[in-house]
């Protein structure tokens, strides 16, 4: 199959060479093979100025990236066999780590698979569609995955906002099977509920290494998880022997299945919740007297695009004073973030400055990053997003 050429101006492949997978609308030599040709989701061949080819690909007129590359083969096409040879591949990848059907299966540019992102509860799997070339292949999609993993649910949760930037609908449906409203999960020995209305596919795998770290910090502990959505931080902790943990987050949904969860692991007697916004509740807490041993915060994204990074920043300096203030003298601080904008020395930078407007010591003693299903594509950056420290504070 002859797929027609999406042509660059001069000089704009190096970056495409070097090995990223997307072309921004200023790349193209819009003369040569204008735009208003294709419609979105359309196969090309991209090639450099010269008409030499750089890889196939799919593109978006409509979108400041205009096209995302999906092979060095310029003859491949996005179908059916294309999409079962890519899932086999990362689902290779996930079950060299994971013992047990729980990872996210599929993570976009990394594996080869811009615009798809796929998260596996065992027989479920919810599947998140960003890009008008994979929603164009929405069923060759459910075909692979009933190829290689034989699901028994596949659930569309296509409601993301970042949708609109590719003129795409948002929309939730069943493409397979019946989808529960709450699958069961394990994480770290730890058993869950991750409700399907819930945030993005219901769970966030990508910390899972990070709060199996929390589980060395947690034995005979007060924790403090705010932030905590259905508990993955402080149900972990709690399961790991914490005298007692305290979940804050602003959604009396997410506190019920915090509750649910932790009866499920036999501590409910531990876990307690509190509902607000975090910022309030914390001072709160600092008002009454209360002291933790650890606390943890893993805030949703202060900082979602770039103009954004200014009140971003001073916003994590807020959160890591106001957490130091309920903090013990050689409390565990863990400050996460998902904000792609918020650069790794930044976040470690608002906790020291917290630290020191309290006159207290700071030592980072861990480290964290995203686990193995959400591998980092070493020429997209993008693709690394999430960071988290493990601070002593004195």
């Amino acid at each position: 199959m002859s797929l027609p050429p999406l042509r660059l101006r001069k000089n704009e492949d190096r970056r495409l060479r070097a090995g990223h997978l997307w072309v921004f609308s200023n790349e193209v030599d819009v003369e040569r093979t204008p735009l208003t040709a294709f419609e979105p989701g359309d196969a090309v061949q991209v090639q450099d100025a010269r008409g030499a080819p750089l890889g196939s690909a799919y593109v978006n007129p409509r979108s400041l990236i205009a096209a995302r590359v999906v092979s060095r083969d310029a003859t491949a096409v996005l179908d059916r066999a294309f999409l079962k040879r890519r899932l086999a591949r990362a689902l290779s990848l996930r079950e060299l780590f994971f013992d047990r059907p729980f990872y996210r299966l599929a993570y976009g540019e990394s594996d080869g698979l811009p615009g798809l992102v796929v998260d596996r509860f065992g027989g479920v799997l919810v599947v998140q569609v960003t890009t008008a070339g994979m929603e164009r292949v929405k069923d060759d999609i459910v075909d692979a995955l009933r190829d290689v993993v034989k699901p028994g649910a596949i659930l569309f949760r296509n409601d993301a906002g970042g949708r609109g930037l590719e003129g795409l609908p948002e929309y939730v449906e069943t493409a397979l099977g019946t989808v529960p409203e709450v699958v069961e999960l394990e994480e770290n020995g730890v058993r869950f509920g991750a409700p399907m209305a819930g945030q993005k596919t219901g769970w966030f795998y990508d910390h899972r290494m990070n709060r199996a770290r929390l589980m060395a910090y947690a034995k005979d502990r007060r924790v403090l998880d705010v932030f905590s959505y259905v508990g993955g931080w402080g149900v972990q902790a709690a399961a790991a022997g914490a005298g007692e943990v305290v979940c804050v987050d602003a959604s009396a949904d997410a506190l019920e299945h915090v509750g649910r969860n932790a009866e499920m692991n036999g501590a409910a007697a531990r876990v307690s919740t509190r509902r607000g916004d975090a910022f309030d509740v914390l001072r709160q807490m600092a008002a009454e007297g209360e002291k933790f041993d650890v606390v943890v915060l893993d805030p949703p994204a202060f900082i979602k695009r770039k103009k954004d990074q200014a009140a971003g920043f001073e916003a994590y300096r807020r959160v890591n004073q106001l957490a130091l203030e309920v903090l013990k003298q050689d409390g565990i601080l863990v400050s996460a973030s998902c904000s792609y904008h918020m650069p790794r020395e930044a976040l470690q930078d608002a906790m020291l400055r917290a630290a020191r407007h309290r006159g207290r010591g700071l030592q980072i003693i861990e480290q964290g990053h995203q686990g193995p299903d959400h591998p980092v594509h070493p020429a997209i950056p993008e693709t690394a997003y999430l960071k988290a420290f493990f601070g002593r504070v004195g």
